[in-house]
């Protein structure tokens, strides 16, 4: 039902374009001067209602075909890549629809059409101009199109550019946008994608591991470290039961780099995560460990020991 009322406004349009250049000299008392006039602007308008309606409905097939991927779901991945490949083509298309309405639109004046050959000679040496100028701008739509087929990105995947950690909040032909954690905007050419390294925190799957790292003393018991991590664990909500670690990663001059490594189903679950087991592991070593906090040592020698005798 959508896709007809979609239909209509075209279709009126369609109809009038029809009355303006075939049906309007069928009208008896019409002036002659306007039939040519009327023929033309019948013309145009053909050209717009078709190139709307073709819109209209590359529109509503993409919305019924993408109705039943819930993009609400944790496990998402299968849901985002028909967005993306969707998404990005529609433009695509819609595109090239534009652009051949143009064309069309302006073949129907003689005066274009005879500038047109009069040109076609020299169309050589201005297709190598236009050509190079508009390289770059062909290389940011051929990049478009291969992220549609090849993905490595996706609507909503979780991803670190530009040493900012963002969702891929829309997919265009030539750009690129991310919704940073802040609510800021990060837009970057679709080549960016395809030229510059970067994470892409959701390739194959939503979940990731989240790690907090702790620096102690050497006076630290690891037994009850490690009991604590796992009464926090067991307590979140957040946590998903794969990976519970607690290790000692370095040993430095003065302290002890520990890491506890979790699971969790999404990014921002790992976050959240993070944040509450670190702050609960700093409250634990407080308040059971307190000598076992970092410290700087001071070892002070009687000058006796150093062979310094004292004066009398």
């Amino acid at each position: 039902m959508k896709t007809v009322t979609r239909l209509i406004p075209p279709g009126l349009v369609l109809l009038l374009a029809l009355f303006l250049r075939y049906g309007i000299e069928a009208i008896d008392g019409v002036a002659p001067q306007l039939l040519g006039p009327a023929g033309t602007v019948g013309e145009i308008l053909l050209i717009a209602a078709v190139a709307w309606m073709l819109i209209s409905t590359i529109h509503a097939t993409k919305k019924r075909l993408l109705s039943k991927a819930d993009m609400s779901k944790a496990d998402n991945l299968e849901t985002r890549k028909l967005h993306t490949q969707y998404n990005v083509l529609e433009r695509i298309v819609i595109f090239a629809i534009i652009l051949i309405a143009v064309a069309t639109t302006l073949m129907v004046f003689e005066e274009v059409r005879s500038i047109g050959v009069s040109l076609f000679a020299s169309a050589g040496v201005a297709g190598l101009i236009i050509g190079l100028a508009a390289q770059k701008a062909l290389g940011t739509i051929l990049a478009g199109l291969q992220i549609a087929v090849t993905q490595p990105i996706r609507i909503d995947d979780v991803v670190i550019v530009e040493n900012e950690w963002g969702r891929i909040e829309e997919i265009n032909l030539t750009y690129i946008v991310i919704r940073i954690w802040d609510q800021r905007r990060l837009v970057v050419p679709s080549t960016y994608f395809l030229e510059q390294p970067f994470q892409n925190w959701t390739r194959t799957s939503a979940d990731i591991l989240g790690t907090v790292f702790i620096y102690t003393d050497y006076t630290i018991p690891f037994a009850p470290l490690r009991a604590e991590l796992t009464r926090l664990l067991e307590a979140s909500p957040i946590w998903d039961r794969r990976v519970n670690v607690l290790q000692v990663t370095d040993a430095r001059e003065h302290t002890l780099e520990i890491r506890a490594l979790m699971s969790a189903a999404s990014s921002g679950a790992a976050w959240d995560l993070r944040v509450h087991v670190r702050e609960k592991l700093i409250e634990f070593i407080q308040r059971e460990y307190p000598e076992s906090l970092p410290r700087t040592r001071v070892a002070v020698v009687p000058p006796a020991a150093q062979g310094i005798n004292e004066p009398d």
